[in-house]
């Protein structure tokens, strides 16, 4: 890989890394429950899109796979407890 093809990389990777802090400074901002909730979903997401650049950057397959996993599963558990919140607020 050439020299400013690295550099150019780097930068998006910088530029994720900077879209990853926004959801973190709203949910240091707001009380709302819901909206921490979709704060930290929007966190689990951006960061396993994020290795799964870096994956494909080092060439790496095994980092890949524990992007996948987290992207698939990562939010299950939030929809979860999102589910069991609704029916705790319901009675």
């Amino acid at each position: 890989m050439s020299m400013s093809m690295s550099i150019i990389l780097n930068w998006v990777i910088l530029g994720m890394f900077v879209t990853l802090l926004i959801p973190i400074y709203t949910v240091w901002k707001d009380d709302d429950v819901w909206q921490k909730m979709l704060a930290l979903g929007s966190i689990s997401t951006k960061t396993s899109i994020l290795i799964l650049v870096v994956s494909v950057l080092r060439d790496d397959w095994m980092i890949g796979v524990v992007g996948v996993i987290i992207l698939s599963v990562g939010n299950a558990g939030l929809m979860l407890l999102a589910h069991i919140l609704k029916r705790l607020s319901d009675l």
